[in-house]
């Protein structure tokens, strides 16, 4: 399986904003974690990381092009609000999963809407660098239907 893991706005202060919430390790240290899952399982795996929403709508855009079977979308807060993001989902055939690394139900109200879901193939939150790893697994089952 190849597969795109895309992080968004603010993802790359992993590990060196709100320690509490999101662990101390960096986004790099995570990134290397889930390379290694992929590797171990025979999957490869290409990572993203922007602020800049519209270059994120462009990775979804290119993702098929790109021969990618799916995406691991962790949009931060983007993903309560951002309908350019919600609607780059929709517009394209590669299943994206929507992933974040705290409980997004057990923080601030406006965390608990997400514009994402309802396009997304599924949504795994609350397990640190494991919802990415449950995504994964998550979308092998639904490409191997």
């Amino acid at each position: 399986m190849k597969i795109l893991v895309i992080n968004g706005v603010n993802l790359n202060l992993t590990g060196k904003r709100e320690k509490g919430v999101y662990g101390s390790e960096t986004l790099d240290e995570l990134n290397a974690k889930i390379a290694a899952y992929c590797q171990k399982n025979g999957d490869e795996v290409a990572f993203y990381q922007s602020n800049i929403e519209g270059e994120l709508v462009n990775q979804l855009h290119a993702a098929k092009e790109a021969g990618y079977d799916c995406v691991l979308l962790n949009a931060g807060a983007f993903t309560h609000y951002s309908y350019a993001l919600r609607d780059a989902v929709a517009a394209i055939s590669v299943p994206v999963a929507e992933v974040h690394m705290s409980n997004v139900h057990a923080r601030e109200e406006f965390r608990k809407e997400s514009v994402l879901s309802s396009v997304c193939k599924g949504t795994v939150f609350g397990f640190g660098v494991g919802s990415y790893l449950g995504a994964i697994e998550g979308l092998r089952v639904l490409l191997a239907k």
